[in-house]
């Protein structure tokens, strides 16, 4: 069967058009990205991951929104996973589309059974229409200029999950799959490895030609058995086909949930991505590996606009490089992020939290990222509560930022926001010089107290305006 899926995928290797660089590590600061041209960060409010795999959402109503809000990321999956109504009680679940709204990579036979009720998967054919679909998809975001995180696999969390997955041999009619959900995405079972392995050589053969793509290995592959001599082997399979084609594209994977010092990196991975990092302890426990350190999933902390909004400010603020907000206001039929989600939604996403998080990222464009570091021992708060202070610094550039948010400890840390009004005075270790100031409102844009100032070296304090749950300050030097 590996023999098969590999001629299909040499007789691709002729068609694949060139490109010029694609999405890479920036040359100057590797803890940020460089693409098309100059230095950036990933921001982003997602919908749940479906908008591939499940035909009957509008992706490019999705991606005008999403490019409305100045956002330059979305996550999808790429087809052996999907979920089924109620997994993890997401409303209207984009993940989980209806049996003849499922597009993966094969094509339905003609012989009937499958779990969903429709006709089981043929494994050693493609499906034409998926490779379509995913194709304007990424050439749809490039048109925005979005990046496309490409999620081969995902773990299967639960029984409903591999009970209706292709891979699974109850699925498909190659026999393929007769194992456990737990060793799916293991090294254990070289039949359905080698489907595995065909299906990235192939996803990544058709899309060589994208400058807007990275792909993430697996997505949690902490959960569900996922072994990481499996991880070792699809970046390498991924990084082995690339050799043969004209572009290079970056590989992440996903660490862990909260923060976790990585040991022995893969040397094929360039983005090490966490969830729920917060606080963001997972950018300074591995800021020496000087790649990008990102949170692509966030969620599970209810459904107020500010709770993420603040992990997004406080992650970059630290020195990260990517952040993804899991934002449910995404389904079919609301593909402008219009939908409201009942209560026992684990999270949140909305239209203001949207545009909130495009001027998150419209100010981190704005900083020179190719010189800037975290500098937070140059920060001390003399008043305003039990507030965090983060600093990013360069020779001539300073970006503090300031949040009401108190760490709830436990075995998931969590944020709880004073949303009371504040003053805070902050003194802050500058060089000697002349500088600009001014305090960023994170909710509206707004500029504040714009002054220049002289200052002989050493500490200087500052008031901030009144705010409420966080406050940014820019310091520029004047030459």
């Amino acid at each position: 069967m590996k023999g098969i899926f590999l001629l299909c995928l040499l007789g691709l290797l002729s068609t694949v058009p060139a490109i010029a660089d694609p999405l890479s590590l920036d040359s100057k600061n590797s803890h940020y990205f460089f693409f098309r041209g100059k230095p950036t960060v990933l921001v982003t409010s997602g919908e749940h991951y479906g908008a591939v795999i499940n035909k009957r959402f509008d992706y490019v109503r999705y991606l005008e929104e999403l490019s409305r809000n100045h956002l330059n990321l979305t996550r999808i999956w790429s087809g052996p996973y999907r979920e089924v109504a109620g997994n993890f009680n997401i409303s209207d679940n984009v993940l989980a589309p209806d049996p003849a709204g499922f597009l993966p990579p094969w094509p339905r036979s003609d012989t009937p059974g499958a779990a969903d009720g429709g006709n089981r998967f043929d494994l050693k054919q493609w499906n034409p229409a998926y490779f379509e679909r995913l194709r304007d998809f990424i050439e749809q975001a490039s048109r925005r200029g979005i990046v496309v995180e490409i999620n081969l696999f995902c773990p299967y969390y639960e029984d409903s999950m591999w009970q209706v997955s292709p891979l699974n041999s109850a699925n498909n009619v190659n026999g393929v799959g007769n194992v456990p959900r737990t060793t799916a995405l293991t090294m254990d079972h070289p039949d359905l490895l080698a489907v595995q392995d065909a299906m990235v050589q192939k996803i990544v053969t058709e899309l060589n030609g994208f400058d807007n793509i990275y792909y993430e290995i697996c997505n949690e592959p902490y959960f569900g058995g996922v072994t990481l001599d499996w991880q070792r082997h699809i970046a390498e399979t991924i990084r082995a086909v690339e050799r043969a084609l004209p572009a290079r594209h970056l590989i992440s994977q996903n660490i862990s949930n909260g923060s976790k010092l990585v040991e022995n990196p893969d040397s094929n991975v360039s983005i090490f991505n966490f969830h729920y990092s917060r606080p963001p302890s997972s950018v300074a426990m591995n800021y020496g590996l000087s790649r990008v350190i990102g949170n692509n999933e966030t969620g599970f902390d209810g459904q107020s606009d500010s709770i993420y909004r603040i992990q997004g400010w406080d992650f970059l603020a630290a020195g990260g490089a990517l952040y993804n907000n899991l934002d449910y206001s995404f389904t079919v039929g609301h593909e402008r992020g219009d939908f409201h989600y009942s209560a026992a939604t684990p999270g949140g996403g909305s239209a203001q939290l949207r545009d909130q998080l495009g001027i998150l990222k419209t100010v981190f464009e704005s900083l020179p990222l190719e010189q800037m570091h975290p500098y937070d021992d140059a920060a001390k708060l003399s008043s305003g509560g039990q507030a965090t202070v983060r600093v990013l610094a360069s020779a001539d550039d300073y970006l503090i930022y300031i949040h009401q948010a108190r760490i709830q400890p436990g075995s998931k840390p969590s944020y709880v926001i004073d949303s009371a009004p504040k003053h805070t005075n902050l003194s802050l270790t500058l060089p000697s010089g002349r500088y600009r100031q001014v305090w960023l409102n994170t909710k509206t844009g707004d500029g504040q107290g714009k002054t220049t100032f002289v200052h002989g070296g050493g500490e200087r304090s500052f008031e901030s305006p009144g705010y409420s749950e966080d406050i940014a300050l820019r310091l520029q030097s004047v030459h």
